[in-house]
């Protein structure tokens, strides 16, 4: 008799629990915002972590980068000069 009893709580908790947890579950409106909410939270704290370079730096910087592409053209441009040449004299030799 005890196990008939037994079985019956164990058979209305089975039943009750998944309500319970489908209840608590919120729905994906709800799991999306507090996922954006997040996201920008944790952003801010990282944010504030971040040691920003000095205007003296950021001009240093971005004198290098123009010269290193200043650089970089002319060497391009050069190489590009040098085939055009020697593409033009084998076609010169070719023909003559």
């Amino acid at each position: 008799m005890a196990d008939k009893e037994v079985k019956a709580v164990d058979t209305a908790a089975a039943k009750d629990k998944p309500a319970k947890e489908k209840a608590k579950k919120p729905n994906a409106f709800v799991r999306g915002w507090k996922r954006v909410t997040r996201y920008f939270r944790e952003m801010k704290s990282e944010l504030k972590k971040v040691v920003w370079p000095t205007r003296q730096q950021v001009v240093r910087n971005t004198v290098v980068v123009i010269l290193v592409v200043l650089v970089v053209g002319v060497l391009i441009w050069l190489f590009d000069w040098l085939a055009a040449a020697v593409i033009k004299a084998l076609v010169n030799l070719a023909q003559g």
